[in-house]
């Protein structure tokens, strides 16, 4: 009987590693001068068993693969194009009264940002609702001011994202299905609200884009030969 005394390929070739543990597992094959690089990984649902589970029968679940395939057809038939600007709070669907919309999903006042909650400031004093941030703090601890997320009503907001009523918006529709979408204008640089900035400069800016900036741009999309596409 003979046996096979050649050494494993794995043990004579290059080797390129990818660490899936802890850091330190890689340490040893740095050390030797093995290429190796760590993948950030820990387990799903922070180690809920029971949640993982659930996360794992999501995979390969026709129904959500089907719906992922809608989703992502329409995104693809998509077909933007500006048609006009217009003020928030006549002409977002549902934007009423003393109600703020912000970035990112639905969260409580005290557990915004500072960002946020400078934002949120901010457009108070700029709406006339409030003459100082402490008044401002007030109202919205008081449950005077709603607030809540831009895309439960159609729009968009870049970082803070807080647009209120008197701001002007972008009107966006989609050509292929007539859906439509908002964003409030971008301000620049500087002090600015997406930041969460309220000072003289911030309001300032703001209140003559709503008053001069806003109405030249409004009737120059209006006499668009045809809707720009996006």
């Amino acid at each position: 009987m003979t046996c096979n005394t050649q050494p494993s390929s794995i043990v004579t070739r290059p080797l390129n590693v990818i660490n899936l543990g802890v850091d330190s597992f890689a340490d040893p094959l740095a050390f030797t001068q093995v290429p190796v690089e760590n993948c950030a990984w820990q387990p799903p649902a922070e180690g809920d068993a029971e949640l993982g589970w659930k996360l794992a029968e999501l995979l390969n679940n026709p129904e959500i693969d089907t719906a992922n395939e809608v989703a992502l057809s329409r995104f693809m038939e998509a077909n933007p194009v500006l048609i006009g600007v217009g003020t928030a709070g006549q002409t977002i669907p549902g934007f009423e009264g003393r109600m703020l919309l912000h970035a990112g999903p639905p969260i409580a006042w005290e557990r915004m940002c500072g960002t946020q909650q400078g934002g949120v400031i901010g457009a108070i004093i700029y709406e006339g609702w409030a003459e100082t941030p402490e008044e401002a703090r007030i109202m919205v601890e008081e449950g005077k001011v709603r607030l809540a997320p831009c895309h439960h009503y159609n729009s968009v907001g870049p970082m803070a994202g807080v647009t209120s009523p008197s701001m002007p918006v972008w009107i966006v529709e989609n050509a292929t299905h007539g859906n439509r979408t908002y964003c409030n204008f971008n301000e620049g640089t500087g002090k600015v609200l997406r930041f969460g900035s309220y000072n003289d400069e911030t309001l300032n800016r703001l209140r003559f884009m709503a008053d001069i900036l806003a109405p030249v741009i409004a009737s120059g999309v209006a006499n668009l030969p045809e809707p720009l596409e996006l």
